[in-house]
């Protein structure tokens, strides 16, 4: 018996080898440049080819994998670090900074995303039965886990249908995308992804919360009238919204409106000032305080030095 499952792991063990081989294999065939793809609806796929310093941005709810190289991320004051060993599930959208750890021109970075929605993840928990606690154990919206061999297996599905006839595609990504989601749902993620899509517990509280202050970044923020409009104390929705995003509501707030100046900078070549006031700003020594404090680097220099970078292909998001 012990040898007939020692063969068994064996065996389990090579097939999810050689679908790692394969992933590689087919990630660098579809995006043959740094930089990103789309090649079917919510499959996004990256190539890096040297590493970089970090890189400030929004992460979004996600399933991500790694083929090749690792990575890490910073949410808050949390770390996480995955490689193709592991993968990360974001359930809630919050800022972040990334850092790609391996890659070279002989082993580029490769990975991939999937994105996710609280329709997709309500609709397979009830066609599958999968019926949420009363009562929710509150937890962050990212996290790393082992990247088991049946999820490995539908991932690896998944891609192929970047070669298939669009018929194919049509039938089966709706399917093989599912079973993904199923997987998760009985993964060791399980509850946290069902945050996204049921309402209990404290996560969809704060959700809104992370809605409310998105959609108004640029005004005041009222830690009391916030509190009370998603049902929660003060004190409670501070310590939840911390526990579930890394940081506090102002921090939270602060790098969006960074971000947002970084962007406006970037793309609509607002001057600082300009930037700084649209956000919510209104002191612009306090902006460049914080601007600096965050991104290392005067908002001049910074933006010289990120356009410079933009020039060259594989500027990718944190959790991809």
């Amino acid at each position: 018996m012990q040898q007939i499952q020692h063969h068994r792991v064996e065996r389990a063990a090579q097939q999810s080898q050689a679908h790692r081989e394969e992933l590689v294999e087919r990630i660098a065939g579809a995006i043959r440049e740094d930089g990103s793809v789309q090649p079917l609806p919510g499959l996004h796929m990256f190539r890096l080819s040297a590493t970089r310093g970090l890189v400030h941005g929004i992460n979004r709810p996600a399933f991500c994998i790694i083929a090749q190289g690792s990575k890490e991320l910073f949410v808050g004051d949390r770390h996480y670090r995955y490689d193709p060993y592991h993968y990360l599930l974001v359930t809630v959208e919050l800022p972040g900074v990334s850092r790609v750890l391996e890659a070279s021109p002989a082993r580029p970075y490769l990975s991939l995303s999937l994105s996710l929605s609280p329709a997709l993840v309500g609709s397979v928990m009830a066609d599958s039965g999968i019926m949420s606690a009363a009562e929710f154990t509150d937890t962050g919206a990212v996290d790393v886990s082992p990247l088991e061999g049946e999820l490995l297996d539908a991932v690896v599905r998944l891609v192929r249908l970047i070669d298939a006839p669009a018929a194919e595609v049509q039938v089966l990504m709706p399917l093989i995308t599912r079973e993904i989601v199923y997987r998760l749902l009985v993964g060791d993620q399980g509850a946290r992804l069902q945050h996204l899509a049921v309402i209990g517990g404290y996560t969809p509280h704060i959700a809104r919360a992370i809605e409310r202050i998105r959609c108004h970044f640029d005004q005041p923020l009222r830690i009391e009238h916030l509190a009370r409009e998603v049902g929660m104390s003060v004190s409670g929705f501070h310590h939840y919204f911390k526990t579930v995003t890394g940081m506090t509501p102002l921090q939270f707030q602060k790098q969006l409106r960074l971000q947002e100046a970084r962007r406006l900078m970037i793309e609509e070549r607002l001057p600082a000032a300009g930037a700084a006031y649209r956000v919510g700003y209104r002191d612009a020594s306090h902006f460049h305080r914080e601007y600096k404090r965050l991104f290392g680097a005067s908002p001049s220099r910074d933006i010289r030095r990120l356009s410079d970078a933009l020039v060259q292909p594989g500027m990718s998001g944190p959790a991809r």
